[in-house]
């Protein structure tokens, strides 16, 4: 049976006027914020979560410069443009994050949303400089659909080294940037920021599992069909609304 077919305690959101398509997506912006600080992905004033303006989509949706994940409330986001600029909001954008985000933006249109941070388990596996293995039926999700950029270089300010990362990162929904972190996205907010939550526990994972032993690989085609099954947009949007249910009762301020 399709996922469209059943029946979900989620409503898939549809939208009658821009201005209600904006006040969702900046909220689901906010949310994965504060999702990623109470997983604890925050690190100084490392990490950023983008989502492309429904209205203006060469503009993007992006937390404040310095703006601890854990404070964030939707009327704290920025609205940047293709130049870099604040359109829309009071506080400083990160250069790293527009370096990076307006580039994967530019160079992948379907793309709504994309999201970066120096979480501990995926900036561990991400200087042995290797691609995930389907160790188990989640990791399955990024089988030949994520890749590695492996040409660490310092910290991104320059956005030449963003095309470099949107270039690597082709089509696929995710990216292992080799001394850095993960990159992930996706069509909405909510498929980017789970599929960077389970990237980053399917991390933690393998390096837990390599430590102990030898771990047994899922092979090739079960991989295959496996990712066809769980890793869809549909379902990345899907996981992420337990998360989003959580965080929205947990800290209500979070949409003021």
């Amino acid at each position: 049976m399709a996922m469209a077919e059943l029946k979900l305690p989620f409503a898939t959101p549809a939208f009658t006027s821009v201005e209600e398509e904006r006040a969702h997506v900046k909220a689901r912006l906010a949310a994965s914020l504060r999702i990623f600080g109470r997983l604890g992905f925050g690190e100084g004033v490392a990490g950023h979560i983008t989502a492309r303006d429904p209205e203006h989509p060469d503009c993007f949706w992006v937390n404040p410069f310095a703006m601890s994940f854990h404070h964030i409330r939707v009327s704290d986001l920025l609205l940047v443009d293709h130049t870099g600029e604040v359109v829309e909001g009071e506080h400083h954008v990160n250069r790293a994050a527009f370096a990076i985000h307006s580039q994967v933006h530019a160079a992948r249109p379907d793309v709504m949303a994309a999201a970066h941070a120096h979480s501990v388990h995926g900036k561990a596996w991400s200087s042995l400089g290797r691609l995930l293995d389907p160790l188990t039926q989640d990791a399955c999700v990024f089988y030949e659909d994520h890749v590695l950029f492996d040409d660490y270089t310092g910290v991104v300010y320059d956005t030449e080294e963003g095309k470099r990362i949107a270039h690597a990162l082709g089509d696929a929904k995710a990216a292992i940037l080799r001394n850095h972190g993960l990159l992930t996205v996706g069509h909405t907010v909510d498929e980017a920021a789970w599929w960077f939550v389970t990237m980053e526990r399917t991390c933690q994972a393998q390096l837990l599992a390599e430590a102990a032993g030898t771990p047994k690989l899922i092979d090739p085609d079960t991989a295959r069909l496996t990712a066809g099954q769980i890793g869809t947009h549909q379902a990345g949007w899907l996981g992420y609304q337990s998360l989003y249910e959580w965080i929205a009762r947990l800290e209500p301020d979070l949409f003021d």
